[in-house]
């Protein structure tokens, strides 16, 4: 049996053990063998010497990445718990470079994982970016991000942003205003986006004076689109016609980010996504960058990498089945064909040892 006492230093107990002691328990639950007590700045941990001793690794970690980072989650404590590296994944509060711009009230919008400031490097160093990955990475909000401080730079005279109108899996039907209450539904994302970094007030003028457009997709034909900093979002429900036809408005000023989830496309079944035939199109044009987001970066609810990862591993088992069923196919059709070939050649071994016959009785 063994009793370690840790003295907790240099951080607030609170902000370790999360709200109602949420990342501790956590860690009791992660080591069911050894009880855990939390007494004010100290915790005591019993048990068999082995897990006491990975609970105090453990513990020492999460200690050490609040004192560095300034901040940690349940969603940090998980990935630790689970064998993951969030000092790899997550950026913290002390890495000023990652501060992107200051929204309302000041508050700071950041970069908060190593591909988010890959996404934020790669438009520094671009002048077309696309930024692929699942839902929840912050994929539009960086780039809406990167869009309103270049504005407030004056690097750019305005922000264009658009998406196709699709609708996700079921039918709207008739939709009741003028038209612009018949798109602002498809395009909700990126004024929530917008609202986060603006005042109300600001954001109303730049809207009035056509600063900021919000607009469908199919509002971009015949345009030139100079001098702003344009984003389109949700490219992977836009037709190999209609990204082509976005990327060709770009005038010699411009910087586009253009994001997309492609495991999430809704366009009618055999029709190939836009983004899907960019990403093998355009590897290795110079000025034009991929960046890649994925589960780990993650910023709304933990649950969201765990759903993300079911349907990831979902998508392969289907993958698997339908690349054995046409092998399974291929191989049934080869079969006719190997029959044929082997009766062909009897047939020809046949007249071949009839023709013998006839020259030996000769």
């Amino acid at each position: 049996m063994s009793e370690i006492i840790l003295t907790i230093d240099g951080v607030d107990p609170v902000e370790l053990y999360g709200e109602k002691n949420a990342q501790l328990n956590l860690v009791k639950k992660a080591y069911p063998e050894i009880s855990i007590v939390s007494r004010g700045n100290n915790l005591k941990l019993t048990g068999e010497k082995k897990y006491t001793q990975r609970a105090k690794s453990t513990i020492e970690k999460m200690v050490r990445m609040l004192r560095e980072k300034k901040e940690l989650n349940v969603q940090t404590v998980e990935d630790l718990l689970n064998g993951g590296n969030p000092h790899e994944v997550r950026l913290g509060n002390t890495n000023d470079n990652t501060t992107i711009v200051h929204g309302r009230s000041g508050k700071v919008i950041k970069a908060k994982t190593r591909n988010q400031k890959m996404l934020v490097d790669a438009s520094e160093a671009h002048d077309i970016v696309f930024a692929i990955g699942p839902a929840g990475t912050g994929k539009t909000y960086t780039a809406v991000a990167l869009a309103v401080r270049a504005l407030k730079n004056r690097t750019v005279k305005k922000i264009i942003m658009t998406r196709p109108a699709v609708e996700a899996g079921e039918n709207l039907g008739f939709l009741p205003g003028d038209l612009k209450d018949k798109v602002d539904p498809y395009l909700r994302p990126l004024y929530d986006a917008l609202d986060d970094m603006l005042p109300s007030d600001k954001l109303d003028h730049f809207m009035a004076t056509r600063v900021i457009e919000v607009a469908p997709l199919a509002f971009m034909r015949g345009r030139t689109l100079d001098n702003a900093f344009v984003i389109m979002d949700e490219a992977q429900n836009a037709t190999t016609m209609q990204l082509k036809m976005f990327l060709t408005r770009l005038g010699p000023s411009a910087k586009a980010i253009i994001t997309g989830d492609l495991s999430q496309i809704d366009l009618p079944y055999k029709v190939k996504s836009g983004l899907r035939h960019a990403m093998e199109l355009f590897q290795g044009i110079k000025g034009i960058a991929f960046t890649y987001l994925t589960a780990e970066d993650v910023v709304r609810h933990r649950l969201v990498k765990e759903i993300i990862l079911a349907y990831a591993k979902d998508d392969e088992r289907k993958r698997q089945w339908y690349e054995d069923e046409k092998n399974r196919k291929d191989a049934e059709k080869k079969k006719p064909l190997a029959i044929e070939g082997e009766q062909k050649d009897k047939a020809k071994a046949d007249v071949d040892a009839k023709e013998e016959e006839d020259n030996t009785k000769e």
